[in-house]
């Protein structure tokens, strides 16, 4: 399928980072193409079921990525429209400004950004809104200043939930609840609650949503986005290498394989890159040419290079009450984000996890080996399952790398015990705080299958920092617009571009940012 038509701009992926500004530019009057390697997720019964898409990994991509040894390892990547947030679990957190600033950790430094919070509060505020951010300002004493409150009320903590917050409060700590993206009803009275949400609602971490409740980039952007005449898609359409002109300074064609096995190049003036951080990077080191030798937007050496991803546990506490909660995943702790009496260092946060069901815990029952009660059947377990999320920051290290041996394939290197004893620290927190939160103190068990099962390298859902953005072009491969230095018209705009990735969710501020961005390349086009 040729197409020799040319494009204002050119958006490569999906997910947050692209679907966003596709989202954002389309409205321009400009034309816009997206390309997404993947299709459409199809609407099926195995959406919401925990053997298709945890125990058997069936909407990962087919493909292997290697590690720093040569093994063979399949990645948690997602190739569909919507990219990962097709997946993600919708926790749509701000960075503190704290985060935007030079931190020093147990494990090393965490790197100041080029722009600082404020810079970027007026499109936190707007990507909370695009997004149906359910939540409320002013609950987390240690959150940044805002300019206006969530547009959707939180979603209301259902009874045992409601309890651990309470239980949380008398150990003079600050729960609040968890700004969740989520297309929800309300009640009567302005609330958003668990009963408007369908009765399958605690699918929401690592589940695809079969009922579209969830606030992904399909279904926000990428959608109405095509609603516009100047706007087109082609799925199927993997992209694989950059061409450039004969002074190497402008992107002329995006070179893509189609799903019927042609190849066919597109052009446009402005290039956007948003395939995730690892296959971002990829990309650029594919497109070597002679005016860059070590791949595009390369001459500073750092594309590829500062691999980020959170250092996270998913653990799951056995209530001595049963939790009958159907919506789980409403309640967060950062009291000891950025440290804590007995450590002087930041710890990261705590944050609900969607509900175990007996599916989930059958899989993990291996791992959990006399670790359960064995005279609780699985399902029982389930009952009384409560699930957190432990998320600690990563730090960016040159070694922690994307890199192309001679076929093509992708090899990361990762420290996978980077910075990892802040993660250790909150873990033991969490366990000491058990037996006061009407829990069995001794059964915190690592929930692995949402993990990769247990696979730390292939745990990719939170991928950052191998495109780097600053201002000394020596040392960063994007100027302060996310704007390549080397390139006029080339820009990345998923969470390639962290100088570092702090300890929350990183999906809103890529949204945010691409929100920033696409206002300048707007600007541009005028």
């Amino acid at each position: 399928m040729a197409d020799e038509q040319h494009y204002d701009v050119i958006v490569i992926g999906t997910g947050a980072g692209g679907g966003t500004i596709a989202h954002r530019l389309a409205n321009s009057g400009k034309r816009i193409l997206i390309l997404e390697r993947g299709g459409y997720l199809p609407r099926e019964r195995d959406n919401w079921e925990s053997t298709a898409v945890f125990v058997k990994g069936k909407y990962l991509a087919p493909e292997s990525w290697y590690d720093r040894h040569g093994n063979e390892f399949q990645p948690e990547v997602n190739y569909y429209v919507g990219g990962n947030t097709k997946f993600y679990g919708a926790a749509l957190f701000r960075l503190r400004p704290e985060d935007f600033g030079e931190l020093r950790h147990h494990g090393g430094i965490s790197p100041a950004w080029p722009i600082d919070y404020q810079d970027l509060e007026p499109y936190y505020t707007q990507a909370e809104h695009l997004y149906l951010v359910h939540g409320r300002h002013g609950e987390d004493p240690g959150e940044g200043p805002v300019s206006a409150q969530y547009a959707y009320p939180p979603v209301e903590h259902e009874p045992r939930i409601q309890q651990l917050s309470d239980d949380l409060e008398k150990q003079g700590l600050h729960p609040f609840h968890l700004p969740i993206g989520v297309n929800l009803t309300q009640d009567e009275h302005g609330r958003a609650t668990h009963e408007s949400v369908c009765i399958r609602c605690n699918r929401v971490d690592g589940f695809p949503c079969l009922v579209r409740g969830k606030a992904d980039s399909q279904v926000i952007c990428v959608e109405p986005a095509l609603e516009h005449d100047n706007v087109r898609m082609v799925t199927g359409a993997n992209v694989r290498r950059l061409e450039t002109d004969p002074t190497g300074r402008v992107v002329t064609k995006v070179v893509a394989e189609l799903d019927d096995g042609t190849t066919t190049g597109f052009s446009a003036d402005i290039v956007v890159v948003a395939c995730g951080a690892v296959n971002s990077a990829a990309l650029l080191l594919r497109s070597a040419n002679e005016w860059h030798p070590l791949g595009l937007a390369n001459s500073s050496d750092v594309v590829g290079r500062h691999y980020m991803r959170h250092n996270n546990l998913a653990l799951m506490a056995v209530s001595k009450e049963p939790n009958d909660t159907q919506f789980q995943k409403t309640l967060a702790l950062n009291d000891w984000y950025l440290g804590a009496d007995d450590w002087d260092y930041p710890l990261g946060g705590i944050q609900m996890l969607g509900k175990s069901d007996a599916d989930q815990i059958r899989g993990e029952a291996p791992r959990w080996a006399g670790k359960a009660s064995p005279d609780m059947p699985f399902e029982v377990l389930a009952h009384h399952a409560v699930d957190f999320w432990l998320c600690g920051e990563d730090l960016p290290q040159p070694d922690n790398r994307v890199t192309l041996d001679g076929d093509g394939n992708i090899h990361l290197a990762l420290d996978e015990k980077n910075n990892i004893e802040a993660l250790e620290h909150l873990q033991r927190k969490l366990q000491g705080m058990l037996g006061h939160l009407g829990m069995h103190p001794h059964h915190l068990m690592p929930h692995s299958l949402y993990l990769h099962k247990g696979m730390p390298i292939g745990a990719t859902a939170h991928q950052a920092g191998t495109v780097r953005f600053g201002t000394d072009p020596t040392s960063s491969a994007l100027d302060v617009n996310c704007k390549a230095h080397d390139l006029d018209n080339l820009y990345v705009v998923d969470t390639s571009f962290f100088p570092s990735i702090g300890a929350v969710n990183p999906s809103l501020t890529a949204i945010a940012n691409a929100l920033r961005v696409g206002d300048h390349i707007t600007d541009r086009l005028r």
